[in-house]
């Protein structure tokens, strides 16, 4: 039998437990873990050495590190171990030791929180074509199939999956979802559409033909679900915080994830996402602006001002139309963009300034 004892340490962010046996006795008795020269932030281009202070001598076979649950290195040297944050996720991550000493294994724990090496860069925009959007559409989610536009509008009681000629904005057929349900982001991947619901934890699948209805899935890690993209192989959820979550594409589990960040600050409400050359293109609710998101580790190498888009637009109810909808059809430095309850779809130029 073991048992484990988990105990916070002031303010430090340090956590620390024993499993040894029938007898518990707090790691912090033994061990400290220190990280050197300490920081509030760290970026990828850092890195730091720890060492772990044996305060009784008790004889150690070996430390390994981990940063949350991945491995970075292990050692039987207790002090000068170099950490390279590398390849390291952006966000609040836990820096672990885990001590083997005679038969036991200690845990140690601290907090480090990693920001974005870069500055994004900002764009704006030109607009080339603008097309009629029917304004009784929430938008949720929008993406292309070849040259046809597929869209999720939400709201309790008016939510639906809708598939339209984006050119004359005639909406072609019209899939409704129950009351129940308020429908969010969608995406296409090998001739299905998989829609999201807010915050019923409930997504839907749909053959792409027919438009037929043909599964259902369920999501429980993440928050809320907001927008949805993919690369070809996997499926990327946003939901509303600053995580956006990969799925697999096969069981559509939540597998992992990264957080949205600078070099100085998370970006939270997360929401349509599309993925675009290799990244993510990310709208931030009801901020009029796209961000352009390395799939790798979340840093935001890019915004895309688009505050004065909605000058363009007659709308009905400022308080309601935001801009949301984001769509790419492969065309090189274009994007498709219209916003809930818009009365256009507008054809963008991005333009680096």
């Amino acid at each position: 039998m073991k048992l484990f004892k988990l105990l916070l340490l002031g303010n430090l962010g340090l956590f620390s437990f024993v499993s040894c046996g029938d007898k518990v006795r707090p790691a912090s008795d033994l061990f400290d873990l220190i990280v050197k020269d300490t920081k509030k932030t760290y970026t990828p281009n850092d890195s730091f050495v720890v060492s772990i202070t044996n305060k009784k001598g008790s004889p150690i076979d070996s430390v390994v590190y981990y940063m949350n649950t991945e491995k970075i290195v292990s050692s039987k040297n207790i002090s000068g171990k170099t950490i390279n944050l590398k390849n390291q996720k952006l966000g609040n991550r836990s820096l672990i030791a885990r001590v083997y000493s005679e038969g036991a294994k200690y845990e140690l724990s601290k907090k480090i929180r990693v920001l974005s090496s870069i500055t994004p860069k900002l764009y704006t925009y030109l607009i080339l074509e603008e097309y009629p959007h029917d304004t009784n559409a929430y938008t949720q989610g929008l993406e292309f199939s070849k040259d046809t536009l597929y869209e999720s509008t939400g709201q309790y009681k008016n939510s639906t999956l809708r598939k339209t000629d984006y050119k004359s904005g005639a909406v072609l057929t019209t899939i409704p979802l129950s009351d129940a349900y308020f429908a969010e982001g969608l995406t296409i991947l090998n001739d299905k559409i998989y829609q999201l619901t807010w915050r019923e934890k409930t997504g839907f699948i749909y053959d792409l033909n027919t438009l037929k209805k043909t599964g259902s899935f369920v999501y429980g890690k993440s928050l809320e679900g907001w927008g949805l993209c993919q690369n070809g192989t996997s499926i990327f959820k946003s939901d509303g915080t600053q995580k956006i979550w990969k799925l697999n594409a096969n069981t559509l589990a939540e597998e992992d994830y990264i957080e949205i960040y600078t070099n100085s600050s998370k970006i939270k409400s997360v929401n349509e996402l599309e993925w675009v050359e290799g990244k993510i293109y990310a709208n931030i609710y009801l901020k009029d602006a796209i961000a352009i998101v390395n799939p790798k580790n979340g840093a935001v190498e890019g915004v895309i001002d688009l505050t004065s888009l909605k000058n363009n637009v007659t709308v009905k109810n400022p308080d309601d139309e935001v801009l949301n909808g984001i769509a790419y059809k492969g065309e090189p430095n274009i994007l498709y963009i219209t916003g809930k309850n818009w009365n256009k779809l507008f054809k963008i130029k991005i333009i680096e300034k």
